[in-house]
């Protein structure tokens, strides 16, 4: 760990926060309750003023923020939103740390890495996994990609937001971890609207059909885990046993969720997705193995 590095990971070192929704003032209050200064800069100035309130300092500009601190940390809506702000002051970004906690695609990830390293700047894609209220908290983890020394040399700083899972050099990797986490978190929630709303057309409230939604997607989990002592081995092997959940059986399901949200008059997009994925095993004669089995039509669509 060189000079910089070591006093970047000191506990009263400054941090500088850009972006100030929600997450940004979250991760600015938890740096702070830790005893670093932070410097914050928003394009919204009101969004400042309750953390300024608890100790932080606001910058007039974007490059008084960047040259307040060794390491940048960014909260921002997305990618763009970082090149609009700090496009017109990179001649500030030499030497210093940039974690992007913005969401994007890993594509985009990987250029602002390059953009970074352009501009003589280090650069750490980051995830968050909890909602603003939950920074900081022992419940917290953030995933983390790119150069390991990078995120090292900062290692005390950023495990204050929650618990750094690294997952490689490659800047991308935290992106697609943070879609792939969301992508079951998304479905899931909107899983849970349509059962309410089929439900609802029914008399129940939601206040009592969440009751009973959510102790099913709640036991999910358990349910792929005593399949199989590690989730992922035999998709890992190619391996798709149809001794229990047939994408036959699962199919039929499937037909009978699409016939009922019809007959309801919901909307059909969730239910006609998921049955697309058991009609196209059936077509491709897999209909006695395990659901597992979709995931062929989901890698290689039509």
């Amino acid at each position: 760990m060189n000079e910089q590095q070591n006093h970047t990971a000191t506990q009263d070192s400054t941090v500088t926060v850009i972006g100030l929704g929600p997450m940004g003032q979250a991760m600015t209050r938890t740096l702070l309750t830790a005893g670093h200064p932070v410097t914050v800069w928003s394009r919204t100035a009101s969004r400042a003023d309750g953390v300024v309130t608890d100790g932080a300092t606001l910058a007039a500009t974007p490059s008084e923020a960047v040259e307040a601190s060794d390491l940048v940390i960014l909260s921002l809506t997305d990618y763009q939103a970082m090149y609009d702000i700090l496009d017109s002051v990179t001649a500030s970004l030499a030497g210093r740390t940039l974690v992007n906690l913005s969401s994007d695609t890993p594509d985009r990830s990987r250029e602002a890495a390059t953009w970074a390293a352009g501009h003589d700047a280090a650069f750490l894609t980051g995830g968050v996994m909890v909602p603003a209220p939950m920074v900081g908290t022992e419940a917290a983890y953030v995933y983390y990609s790119g150069r390991d020394k990078v995120m090292e040399g900062h290692l005390a700083a950023l495990t204050l937001l929650g618990t750094p899972k690294y997952l490689g050099e490659d800047p991308g990797l935290a992106q697609m971890m943070y879609q792939a986490q969301l992508t079951v978190f998304l479905t899931t929630l909107s899983g849970l609207m349509h059962a309410t709303a089929m439900l609802g057309t029914a008399g129940m409230k939601a206040k009592e059909a969440l009751s009973e939604l959510l102790s099913s997607a709640d036991s999910i989990g358990d349910i792929l885990r005593a399949g199989e002592e590690n989730p992922g081995t035999a998709l890992d092997a190619g391996e798709h046993p149809g001794g229990l959940s047939t994408v036959t059986m699962m199919g039929a399901t499937s037909d009978h969720i699409v016939e009922t949200s019809t007959s309801l008059g919901l909307d059909l997009a969730l239910p006609l997705a998921v049955q697309a994925h058991y009609r196209r095993a059936i077509e491709n004669g897999h209909g006695s193995d395990n659901w597992t089995r979709i995931i062929d039509s989901i890698r290689e669509p039509r």
